[in-house]
């Protein structure tokens, strides 16, 4: 069935947008991160402009995520007080992201921009993160000890803050900073930053991995619906039609996602969130090099100022 969509100009497959919103929802249900990395670029390669696409997945991201969320508060496997210094830069990260994001368009340069930033990012992040669990993998069948953490120079900043539900104290500039970037590069590439923020929190903040699923979806949750409020303000590109009907798919798989996780080994799902990640980096470097006009070309789109 064929469906309009206002904003994006052009006619879409409803029952194929709603599958994609409910895998989408499935991977970020079980992974704890946002699924923007996947969702937009799926989105741009069903002929969706990458602006819109940015826009409208945001509110797709905060669905998913809100229904995340509410399964790990529940479980209480979030630490209020940690998401809640995440997103006092998260919040201003954002809001620096979507001017970035509007200052680009204005110059006619976003296009392109969204594009090479996923091929970059994603490769780089997807190939680190295979390697990693695979090397975790590979220890578990050996029946090796995994390397023991130690405190890095982060742990001896100032300004330190105890995080109970954590069991860390840790300082809260690298916090704030890591809040400020999820938010910045969520803004203007239409992603979560779970995937990022997973495994930093992880092996640079220390953070034990009972609350950073949790944690990490409260951050795409807010970052996110404030996104989407200034990109319909000051951009006016998120299509409402489009957005609600990847966000019924997405709230749905999400639930899924959430039992999937549980069922799973941490080295196994960062292996497999390792190997998701790259990808879709090459499949967005491919259709780089094969179709760039399809993926530069600036079209009008409706409520374009």
């Amino acid at each position: 069935m064929q469906l309009y969509l206002p904003i994006a100009d052009l006619p879409v497959n409803v029952f194929l947008v709603l599958a994609m919103g409910a895998a989408v929802g499935f991977v970020s249900g079980m992974f704890g991160i946002g699924g923007g990395f996947l969702m937009t670029p799926l989105l741009i390669f069903i002929g969706i402009t990458p602006a819109v696409a940015v826009a409208s997945v945001a509110s797709h991201i905060a669905a998913s995520s809100f229904s995340g969320a509410l399964s790990y508060w529940r479980r209480r496997a979030i630490d209020p007080a940690l998401a809640g210094v995440l997103l006092c830069g998260g919040v201003t990260g954002t809001a620096l992201g979507v001017w970035t994001f509007t200052q680009l368009r204005a110059l006619g340069q976003l296009d392109l921009m969204i594009a090479l930033s996923y091929v970059v990012l994603l490769t780089t992040v997807g190939s680190l993160m295979f390697s990693e669990g695979l090397r975790a993998l590979m220890r578990t069948r050996r029946g090796a000890l995994p390397p023991r953490r130690t405190h890095n120079w982060i742990h001896g900043l100032p300004l330190k803050m105890r995080f109970k539900r954590s069991k860390i104290y840790l300082s809260v500039i690298p916090v704030v900073v890591v809040g400020i970037m999820i938010g910045f590069i969520g803004a203007i590439m239409g992603i979560g930053g779970g995937f990022i923020l997973v495994p930093i929190m992880i092996y640079l903040l220390r953070v034990p991995t009972s609350t950073v699923i949790g944690t990490s979806m409260v951050l795409t949750l807010v970052t996110m619906l404030f996104a989407t409020m200034l990109h319909a303000v000051t951009n006016h590109l998120v299509d409402a039609v489009l957005a609600l009907i990847l966000m019924v798919g997405g709230v749905t798989g999400a639930q899924f996602g959430v039992r999937a996780g549980q069922k799973i080994r941490g080295e196994q799902l960062r292996l497999l969130l390792g190997l998701l990640i790259l990808s879709v980096g090459i499949r967005f470097a491919v259709e780089l090099v094969i179709q760039p006009a399809d993926l530069f070309t600036i079209r009008e789109v409706g409520g374009s100022s």
